[in-house]
């Protein structure tokens, strides 16, 4: 298959969520919306989901047809086979060609071996294209979960979207979880249960297969006023000597940040600055996205987005989604300064603050750099 024959990858979401949260009720809701009708959705197992009552027929085993026309399959062992096998029946016309696919990670705590799955392949990074990912948190059990799985924090840190659920049951705090989670990611939109699907599932790409709105999907607004706040706060009340609210110090590790210039980025030194965060701190690196000006193609920017020490392959936009052209990239990050990368960010882009051997010398990798 050449390249000018190559079809658009399809959108890919995952959604994920602690035991409990109520992903299988949100996933019923969703399956019943007339826009996934052209939708794929792996589950572990369907009798986990109860899609009984929205069954039609079966299509081959391991796979059903929906009442809402979606497909739904099972992982049989290996999401990577279930991922090429419906690429195949795709291809040679055995099912109708769909145009989204959202994975349910029953049973998985981290989305991150999925993230890096899909990411590491050399085929399936090419037809598939890694849309968002959302997280369902629980109204009434999720400071809780918070506190005690650190898995829960990092579900709630790698989202695109956060959606709480069980609101309205009694003992629910949902302003209290909703400000927590907007701390611990202000990238990410929190969204109510009943929110529409094309809502819950956006991300990068429209439900119509085009670019979304990236400064959505980017939140790199969100995260700058976050920062402005938590700067003033601290600044403000340095010298208390009192915490505010104890659970902030089980968040206190993970923190999301943004990365800016102006003026063009050099594709090398990008790539340099990219290789160096992931070899060397990739582990504390939960998630990364951007729009990025290269010097030698400015008019065409880069989106990048990974998880941990793994970076999509990035994806060229024929224009700018808007009049701001600046490089922005939001990291989420644990156990990281967000100091030190940021004098990363301005050695390598040539900035004032610090220089290039410095940059190396910090990262604990002299050898990164040339002449470092």
């Amino acid at each position: 298959m050449t390249s000018q024959t190559r079809p658009d990858p399809i959108p890919l979401t995952v959604l994920t969520g602690f035991l409990g949260a109520g992903k299988t009720t949100l996933l019923n809701r969703l399956l019943r919306d007339p826009a996934l009708a052209d939708t794929v959705v792996i589950v572990n197992e369907f009798g986990e989901i109860g899609l009984d009552h929205l069954l039609i027929e079966t299509v081959d085993e391991g796979m059903i047809l929906l009442g809402a026309g979606c497909l739904c399959c099972t992982v049989r062992g290996d999401l990577i086979a279930t991922l090429e096998d419906l690429l195949r029946r795709r291809d040679n016309g055995r099912i109708p060609p769909f145009r989204r696919v959202v994975i349910e990670t029953t049973g998985l705590a981290d989305p991150a071996p999925i993230l890096h799955a899909l990411i590491y392949h050399p085929y399936l990074v090419m037809r598939y294209a890694l849309q968002s990912v959302v997280t369902v948190v629980d109204a009434v059990n999720g400071a809780s979960t918070l506190d005690a799985h650190p898995e829960a924090l990092r579900q709630a840190a790698v989202a695109d979207r956060l959606v709480l659920t069980k609101a309205d049951l009694p003992g629910a705090e949902p302003e209290a979880l909703t400000a927590r989670l907007s701390a611990l990611n202000p990238a990410a939109a929190v969204l109510p249960a009943d929110a529409p699907a094309e809502a819950v599932l956006g991300g990068l790409f429209g439900f119509d297969g085009k670019a979304a709105d990236l400064r959505d999907w980017l939140g790199a607004e969100a995260v700058a006023r976050a920062e402005a706040h938590d700067h003033g706060h601290h600044h403000g009340h340095f010298h208390h000597g009192h915490h505010h609210h104890d659970v902030n110090r089980h968040d206190a590790a993970i923190r999301a940040f943004s990365l800016t210039s102006e003026a063009p980025v050099p594709r090398g030194a990008f790539e340099m600055f990219l290789d160096l965060l992931r070899s060397a701190h990739g582990p504390k690196l939960l998630r990364l996205k951007g729009l990025v000006a290269l010097a030698d193609d400015p008019g065409r920017p880069l989106v990048v987005h990974g998880v941990q020490h793994v970076v999509h392959a990035p994806v060229t936009l024929d224009a700018w989604p808007s009049d701001d052209h600046r490089s922005r990239l939001v990291l989420i990050v644990r156990d990281l300064d967000a100091a030190f990368v940021r004098r990363l960010w301005n050695a390598f882009l040539g900035l004032p603050g610090i220089d290039q051997p410095d940059a190396a010398a910090l990262a604990g990798n002299p050898l990164a750099i040339p002449g470092g």
